[in-house]
């Protein structure tokens, strides 16, 4: 596969156009009465016409057919998704899962969508105020078949295999200690190349934001600039009657038939796009006197409720960095937060429970319930010679933080809850 091409920089206004036809963007207006190629020009929103400029999201795609070309949707089988969080009563011990099984390819095919299981949630759907974690377990890539959620954002952390995702602004190669967000509305299929898992932190309503920076300055976190954006690349398809694009709308699955592929945008221009990005360039800020600093300070990307500091959901990270703090318990303390935390592994083992929590597992600690390191690692911890130190060398763990958070229940076909501490 030749190597693929990006456009850097975080909610830039960006313009691309397929080099196989040059010239297909139109120029000095967005819907001329002929598009050059003769091209259909097509408005995606990500907010209200209305929105203030500073956060208001649209891009122009030009297509060699408009979106609207497909038959009815109809409702087809959930799967593994919901969005109803009263299907289980409330539980507020902390709860742990067991790295989850990716089935054989020889026993049963699953793609990414067929693949997506929630975890858990909270909020409402419908009025898109809330969240949902999903894992996707998947061995088989989307064939003529795409989908897009009306509901939300999907935050995609890809744990074990990579993913060549097509979207409509072109293609991203996404692999395991990368991210990527395909936002609100976007068309994308998904091909794997081998037995596959990661996971999903879905958010209702808002979109993924640099959180602010306040006294750390103008730099640091995650820079704006390492941000990658697919550049335009198209395919002319005809699929007769065979094409399946499967819509998330108000967190239940539809379906509908068209005669091409939906990747045949041949220009788009905008600031509403797809983007990935590599953790490892994520620029660690940490305590260099004493004590912690929040773990807020490790927020790669954030997304915001109404009120002024408090998340609908942060994603967070802890990467391999320097621990060098004097006179302090260096592992993560014990405590109890007003925002539940969701916590998976990439790769490698977390600090605080070297035994008990594994890649492509999770762990989740709901409101204002205690947690922190096991007992082996507090004792080790109170005894060990301080000294400047490598921490979470060849380790990635991410975690979602969020206002309230209900389990969905066991997880289908697979370990029970595992106790966690």
């Amino acid at each position: 596969m030749a190597e693929l091409k990006y456009i850097s920089g975080f909610g830039n206004e960006c313009a691309s156009e397929d080099p196989r036809c040059p010239g297909s963007l139109p120029e000095g207006q967005n819907n001329p009465q002929v598009c050059p190629y003769n091209l259909y020009a097509e408005q995606l929103s990500g907010s209200a016409f209305t929105c203030p400029r500073s956060t208001n999201k649209r891009s122009w795609l030009y297509r060699i057919l408009p979106s609207v070309s497909h038959k009815p949707f109809e409702s087809i089988d959930q799967g593994h998704i919901t969005h109803n969080w009263d299907e289980v009563d409330p539980d507020p011990n902390q709860l742990r899962w067991k790295p989850f099984e990716i089935p054989k390819a020889s026993q049963k095919k699953m793609d990414f969508v067929s693949g997506l299981h929630t975890l858990c949630g909270a909020g409402d759907i419908r009025s898109n105020n809330g969240l949902a974690i999903h894992i996707f377990l998947c061995n088989t890539s989307m064939e003529n078949r795409c989908f897009y959620n009306s509901d939300g954002d999907f935050l995609i952390v890809p744990q074990k295999g990579k993913l060549l995702i097509y979207t409509e602004f072109g293609k991203m190669l996404v692999q395991p200690n990368e991210i990527c967000v395909i936002q609100r509305g976007m068309r994308f299929s998904i091909d794997v190349f081998e037995e596959t898992r990661g996971y999903v932190l879905e958010v209702y309503g808002v979109h993924f934001e640099l959180p602010d920076l306040g006294p750390i300055g103008a730099n640091g976190l995650a820079n704006p600039r390492d941000f990658l954006i697919p550049v335009a690349w198209y395919e002319d398809r005809q699929v007769p009657g065979g094409y399946t694009v499967i819509n998330k709308y108000q967190g239940k699955l539809f379906a509908a038939k068209q005669d091409v592929s939906p990747f045949n945008v041949v220009a788009w221009h905008g600031n509403y796009t797809p983007y990935k990005y590599n953790l490892e360039n994520f620029m660690v800020i940490n305590s260099v006197a004493f004590d912690h600093a929040d773990p807020s300070i490790f927020t790669v990307l954030t997304a915001k409720s109404v009120r002024p500091g408090v998340a609908i959901a942060d994603f967070v990270i802890f990467p391999p960095r320097w621990g060098v703090a004097d006179k302090t318990f260096r592992p993560p303390y014990y405590h109890r937060n007003c925002m539940s935390e969701f916590m998976g592994l990439i790769k490698g083992h977390y600090e605080a429970k070297q035994g008990g929590f594994l890649p492509g597992g999770g762990s989740l600690h709901s409101t204002m319930t205690p947690h922190g390191p096991d007992a082996d690692c507090f004792e080790k911890a109170s005894k060990v010679k301080l000294a400047p130190e490598r921490v979470a060398d060849g380790t990635m763990g991410h975690g979602h933080s969020k206002g309230r958070l209900l389990r969905r229940g066991i997880f289908p076909g697979f370990p029970h809850f595992c106790p966690g501490i």
